[in-house]
């Protein structure tokens, strides 16, 4: 049997790590009495933490919103990941989070224990932050954004796409994904009827959000997978077809993987599925597999891969003196 202390901190910690948990789950996970699990919550309330309790079958517990932010429980690797993100918020990629973060930094850094503080300063010490170009996000927005996919609350916001265009969506908000520098939501879109990725830079949210809906399944290949079809298809104008002179296999363990879907064709060769923004672009890139390969469409990329086999070879000085 756990000490009550020692049970009080781990209901603590349980509350902290879900949005509602019903009694009876809490007494599981803790090996007590629902009779004990609310004598608990008093005990907390009475230590200044604000439990609200749940309606519903069973009824349940919340850790609620107080009037100062009460104490988190931490364990090591948590700690550790926690000071290492606000080192990383403090270096940008959000915007007007970089001062807070520093001075939450200061707060962690002063409780940490010696063995942890020296695993954060460490990464400080031996990292060098290179600035980089590139949207960043408004932490507020981003802060809502991923308030109504924990709450599952529908989302407005005004919207301008690659190319400019405005538009108004209506979506029920899945998850949010970190890719780079970049966010992005993935949300059912109601207007259009099936799933769609947005960049959060690009969102004006429109407030309040709701009224709350039941989640949707995610789309079946999962999120990952499903973004990073995206991302390497659907979002660029040009789309193109490539044979390429190896197994499939050998494709999905290589370069070719990250270029875009791999198809099986035979033994010896499979087809790349891919997509860029510019002809060019997409010739240079093509260009750097170490790989037969033949355009099979569009017509248009197999003329600039023809224009940039001629210049390379110009490059290589055939037919010409070089040197002093």
């Amino acid at each position: 049997m756990m000490s009550t202390s020692a049970r009080l901190l781990q209901l603590l910690s349980l509350l902290q790590a879900r949005k509602d948990w019903p009694g009876s789950d809490l007494a599981e996970r803790l090996r007590v009495s629902p009779r004990t699990v609310r004598r608990d919550v008093e005990r907390l309330r009475e230590l200044g933490y604000p439990i609200d309790a749940v309606m519903g079958t069973g009824g349940g517990y919340r850790l609620g919103v107080g009037a100062a932010l009460p104490p988190l429980l931490l364990d090591d690797d948590e700690a550790v990941a926690v000071a290492v993100g606000l080192r990383t918020a403090a270096q940008g990629g959000v915007s007007g989070i970089e001062e807070t973060s520093v001075r939450a930094l200061a707060k962690l850094l002063q409780v940490l224990p010696s063995r942890l503080r020296r695993r954060v300063d460490a990464v400080g010490t031996f990292t060098v932050p290179m600035p980089s170009e590139g949207p960043t996000v408004n932490a507020q927005n981003l802060a809502l954004v991923a308030a109504a996919c924990r709450d599952s609350e529908i989302l407005r916001f005004d919207y301008e796409n690659h190319e400019g265009s405005p538009s108004r969506r209506i979506v029920e908000p899945h998850r949010l994904v970190s890719y780079g520098r970049r966010w992005y939501l993935l949300a059912w879109d109601t207007g259009r009827e099936d799933w769609r990725t947005f960049r959060v830079d690009r969102m004006r949210p429109l407030t309040p959000t709701g009224p709350r809906v039941a989640p949707r399944e995610p789309p079946e290949q999962g999120v990952r997978a499903y973004l990073s079809e995206r991302m390497n298809l659907h979002m660029w104008p040009i789309k193109a077809r490539v044979r390429l002179g190896m197994p499939a296999q050998e494709a999905l363990e290589g370069p070719p993987a990250h270029y875009g879907s791999i198809e099986a064709v035979d033994d010896h060769s499979c087809v790349l599925l891919c997509a860029g923004g510019d002809l060019v672009t997409m010739a240079c890139h093509l260009a750097m597999l170490d790989v037969e390969l033949w355009v099979e469409e569009p017509r248009e990329l197999r003329e600039e891969m023809t224009r940039l086999g001629e210049r390379l070879t110009r490059s290589g000085g055939t037919g010409r003196e070089t040197g002093p």
